[in-house]
């Protein structure tokens, strides 16, 4: 009841407001209940819309923080695992020049050995025809040796004319030839 003298006094002031087609009581009557709905919303739903606007600014905040961290391992293990690669690609790199490394080492160690052996071979057939050339040369000594001392029994048992000489060398000669046909 203090707010009705109060309005009279502003609807005879704002008469230039009601000549506008607003009605100065009920625009009083307005504002006082905007102002106790200001303060019952104030004491109780600011807060709690406050501490909810909070909790969510503090969950974004922390949902944000969890995205970075999630970034950043992300990135730590994209990191660890370009290294563990690059390892791996490093340890390929070195057992396959170790690979070719004992290939290189096998090949020449083989070649090594082929030219020995045939080296040991090549001496082996040098020796072998040595002494089969040797061996030759030896029966063809020891048969000519045979022919001449049978030559020389038969030259010493007939007289040396020409014509018997002859036919001696010719009968030493066939029968030099025959030996060779049986050796």
């Amino acid at each position: 009841m203090l707010a009705a003298p109060l309005l009279t006094e502003v609807a005879e002031e704002a008469s230039g407001i009601g000549a506008l087609g607003i009605d100065a009581q009920s625009l009083l009557v307005y504002l006082i209940n905007f102002a106790v709905l200001a303060v019952i919303l104030y004491f109780f739903a600011y807060k709690r819309i406050l501490g909810v606007l909070d909790a969510r600014s503090a969950k974004i905040k922390e949902s944000l923080e969890e995205a970075d961290r999630v970034r950043q391992d992300a990135l730590e293990q994209q990191a660890q695992m370009q290294r563990t690669l690059d390892e791996g690609r490093q340890e390929g790199q070195r057992v396959l020049q170790d690979a070719r490394e004992a290939a290189e080492r096998y090949r020449e160690q083989q070649q090594g050995l082929a030219r020995t052996q045939a080296e040991e071979m090549l001496e082996r057939a040098r020796n072998e025809i040595q002494s089969e050339r040797d061996a030759a040369l030896e029966q063809v000594r020891a048969q000519f040796a045979g022919l001449a001392v049978t030559a020389a029994e038969r030259i010493i048992r007939r007289s040396l004319d020409e014509d018997t000489h002859r036919d001696l060398i010719d009968e030493v000669l066939a029968e030099g030839e025959a030996m060779q046909g049986q050796g």
